[in-house]
């Protein structure tokens, strides 16, 4: 048998590449996702993606794709995991490698492309139904930050320049869907040394103005480095 008769059926798979977006807005944990616009799943949301090219690395498709579908560009990319389950697309076997990255969405203004009708931040507690294996992905991407929290900060990538205590607690109480005693989580995130106070207070609000504090960059990234130990005793689910 003639070699490449013999590894014909290895070489009859599609690779893809989807990306899991976190922002952070008004309290609640958000995804950024693309409404599709061609079959299969046509019509359907779904997470920014499409296929890598033959002569693509995996990074660039994945920087490339996100651009083409959503407009964001510059976006740190981490790779999440491979899903590659038969059947999981209708047109034939396509392997996806999925990324993830946490971001500020004041600092992006994503448009809908060629390759989406529209792209929209949503909750991720109300997500829909999504195109393919897209709800599992997310699943898995929610749940390796709900680990890495604990042991390396995330709140420079999804806050403000500016912030107080409670926007902090909140964003930790939207990753890990509980409530924090007050108390215990200020008491355990000053001790970090990982806070600037700006010895200046919210203004313009309906209720009592707020110390506003920044992250200490240098620290923060000894600490993204070094890692640290974030365990709170954390009150009832949600």
């Amino acid at each position: 048998m003639h070699p490449e008769t013999r590894f014909d059926n290895y070489f009859k798979s599609a690779f893809t590449v989807d990306s899991v977006i976190f922002g952070f807005d008004e309290g609640a944990l958000k995804i950024l996702l693309i409404r599709r616009s061609e079959a299969p799943f046509d019509d359907y949301w779904a997470l920014p993606g499409y296929f890598v090219r033959q002569d693509e690395d995996l990074d660039e498709a994945a920087q490339r794709t996100l651009r083409e579908t959503t407009g964001l560009e510059n976006v740190y990319l981490e790779q999440l995991q491979t899903f590659g389950s038969p059947g999981r697309h209708d047109f034939g076997r396509v392997i996806t490698v999925a990324y993830y990255s946490l971001v500020k969405i004041a600092d992006f203004t994503p448009r809908a492309d060629g390759l989406s009708r529209d792209v929209r931040w949503h909750d991720l507690s109300a997500l829909p139904d999504l195109a393919f294996d897209h709800n599992e992905i997310v699943g898995t991407a929610t749940e390796k930050l709900k680990r890495s929290i604990r042991t390396r900060p995330v709140g420079f990538e999804l806050l403000p320049p500016e912030f107080t205590l409670t926007d902090l607690q909140h964003l930790y109480e939207a990753i890990w869907e509980t409530r924090l005693e007050k108390r215990n989580f200020r008491k355990k995130i000053l001790s970090m040394q990982l806070l600037v106070d700006l010895e200046r207070m919210q203004e313009g609000v309906a209720h009592r103005p707020a110390r506003l504090y920044r992250f200490d960059e240098q620290r923060y990234q000894e600490l993204t480095q070094e890692g640290f130990n974030f365990e709170l005793r954390e009150g009832k689910s949600r």
